[in-house]
């Protein structure tokens, strides 16, 4: 999925004095210096009273005489703590030896390891799951399509007959299929537009409940359609809630992980998007004849309701829960997530940076206008430039047309007769039936290697590998050779997932700082599910236009993903986004592995 990821590298920077200090993520062994200007702390903040206690991880009274204690400075996207007493108790992360802090202990003399630092926990993955739910449906809505499309569309398992009041197939030209399958990015474009501004009013759990409607309304459209427009709806109302879903499964996993989770769960969505689009695909084997198709698409619905049934027992993001000043349920969210841990430390940095915005939203953020024309204290133009060309990289690669048509591109390669796209399963559904395997497998792959390999690298292998087997498919294709053609497919699908397929989801929120995220994500949001819908409408015109060379423009597009990576790409890995920011700053322009802006002293930036 999608943009939406805010606050996704927001990390503790602990000092003693106020001086410029060494800080690095949990999950990194080095420490990343802050460029110098960066440590210039921010203005003073006013105080507020100390309700936390660290002892009993309830409220209490404040530690202090007076009862207040300042809120301390703060960086972009880095929370400044009261160190010296932590750092006195042991209540850090070891940087060489990578474990999390425990604290002395609890009242009952019980230590608990410090939140801030846990690595993924049971608690927390149960939830993020329960609300990936929305992405498996996401996943089954774009891949419900592919293995019954020519039963369908051509009625390839017999002429069209009525039984009940509906047609066995509903027979259409490849531009009317495409348009249909085209519809459901379309939908997702619309749903992307209203869900952030919906989330902060209503909160991400509710909007995800109500979200299921709309899947479960285009469920039913397209299972009961009986005709074009029918079945276009309901691809269009399924994709509503898909944009809805790419939004928030990202923003809610984003802010409910710790620090140390947040690359796992960063990738999180997009493979539960390919284990419901594998897990439609198996399903289809059986349901792909008339009239099952239709008992297909109706399973949507019901994967709905029983997601709306489970999110009642999930917590409301802690930090929008704060944000509204709901401070008490933030703090008990917070402590569902995080099992058997001290929280306390955890809340306060939570409550500390809300805290730093409210003292600077007197500031208007920036409009779009001035971030995309460099108008604004830092010039953002290169890191937005990359932000929306990675969005779109992503659908132009061809890889949703691998997911929408590899039934009917791999019934053409292997020359299947009537009869024996009749047969279910064809070689060609079972051979789609592994692309979607592999896809979750490399997402898996992917994230294992991210924070070691880093983005960049990561990128520019995926993107030169998916050109190369673009290459290999229209090879096979032009010498009709099916098993190299299926072959090729595989490892598109393959080197694809592993990187260039998840990478843009997280690029938004490691490269922008928090204060233009919100504008930038629902444009990028904007840009990928228009090019999808072009992508997925074309990609049936370009299959009877260019034959044996459909994956011709996929080679090159791919290639120039591959030298965006090589040229412009930042690398954000181990560093927080104040310190990409200061790296990448000014007008597009060429970066080398450690770019040379960094060695130049950086105007301030402002406290976000």
């Amino acid at each position: 999925m999608t943009p939406g990821l805010a606050d996704n590298l927001e990390t503790a920077l602990e000092t003693d004095d106020g001086a410029p200090t060494s800080i690095g993520l949990a999950i990194v062994d080095e420490p990343v210096l802050l460029p110098p200007t960066l440590g210039q702390p921010a203005p003073s903040l006013p105080t507020r009273p100390a309700t936390y206690s660290a002892s009993d991880n309830t409220a209490g009274s404040a530690p202090s005489s007076t009862g207040t204690r300042p809120i301390e400075n703060h960086y972009i996207h880095n929370t400044v703590s009261s160190s010296s007493s932590r750092r006195n108790s042991g209540n850090y992360l070891d940087s060489k030896k990578g474990k999390p802090a425990i604290l002395e202990g609890d009242e009952k003399g019980i230590s608990r390891t410090d939140s801030r630092y846990s690595r993924l926990n049971r608690s927390l993955l149960l939830c993020a799951i329960a609300v990936a739910l929305s992405s498996i449906n996401y996943g089954w809505v774009i891949g419900s399509v592919n293995i019954p499309a020519l039963v369908i569309e051509e009625c390839s398992d017999g002429p069209e007959t009525w039984t009940n009041g509906f047609p066995s197939c509903i027979p259409m030209g490849s531009i009317m299929w495409g348009l249909v399958v085209g519809l459901t990015p379309l939908g997702a474009w619309a749903g992307s537009m209203f869900s952030g501004v919906a989330a902060d009013r209503f909160g991400r759990k509710r909007i995800l409940i109500f979200n299921n409607a709309f899947f479960v309304a285009g469920a039913l459209l397209s299972s009961t359609s009986t005709s074009i427009v029918q079945l276009g709806t309901g691809r269009f109302v399924s994709g509503i809630g898909c944009g809805v879903a790419s939004n928030l499964v990202s923003t809610y996993n984003s802010e409910a992980a710790t620090v140390r989770s947040r690359g796992f769960l960063g990738g999180f969505q997009q493979l539960m998007i390919l284990v419901g689009l594998f897990l439609s695909q198996v399903v289809s084997i059986g349901l792909s004849a008339a009239p099952l198709w239709r008992v297909l698409f109706s399973i949507s619905a019901g994967l709905a309701i029983f997601q709306s049934l489970v999110l009642f027992f999930v917590p409301e993001s802690p930090k929008f829960l704060a944000k509204k000043g709901r401070m008490e349920e933030s703090q008990a969210a917070l402590q569902r997530l995080r099992t058997g841990m001290d929280i306390s430390l955890e809340f306060e940095d939570l409550v500390a940076v809300l805290d730093t915005r409210a003292a600077n939203a007197a500031t208007p953020p920036p409009t779009l206008w001035q971030v995309l024309s460099g108008k604004t204290e830092v010039d953002l133009r290169h890191l937005v430039f990359c932000v929306l060309f990675l969005m779109m990289s992503q659908q132009w690669s061809g890889a949703k047309g691998v997911m929408f048509y590899s039934t009917e591109i791999l019934s053409s390669t292997f020359h299947l007769t009537t009869s024996e796209k009749q047969h279910i399963p064809s070689i060609a559904q079972l051979l789609t039936l592994g692309i979607g395997a592999i896809g979750a497998v490399a997402v898996i792959i992917g994230m294992n290697i991210l924070d070691k390999a880093g983005r960049r690298t990561v990128l520019i292998a995926s993107s030169l590998s998916t050109s190369i087997c673009a290459a290999l498919i229209v090879v096979g294709s032009k010498l009709d050779l099916g098993p190299l053609v299926a072959t090729a497919m595989y490892l598109f699908n393959l080197v694809f997932q592993s990187g260039a397929g998840f990478i843009p989801y997280l690029s938004a929120s490691e490269l922008l700082p928090y204060n233009v995220l919100g504008s930038i994500s629902g444009l990028a949001a904007s840009v990928n599910c228009l090019t999808l819908f072009i992508v997925s409408f074309t990609f049936p015109i370009l299959d009877k236009a260019l034959g044996p060379y459909l994956f011709t423009p996929f080679i090159a597009t791919n290639f120039i993903t591959f030298l965006f990576s090589v040229f412009l790409m930042p690398e954000a890995k181990g560093k927080p986004v104040s310190q990409v920011v200061a790296e990448y700053q000014g007008p597009i322009h060429l970066v080398s592995v450690v770019s040379p802006r960094c060695l130049k002293k950086p105007p301030p930036l402002p406290v976000v």
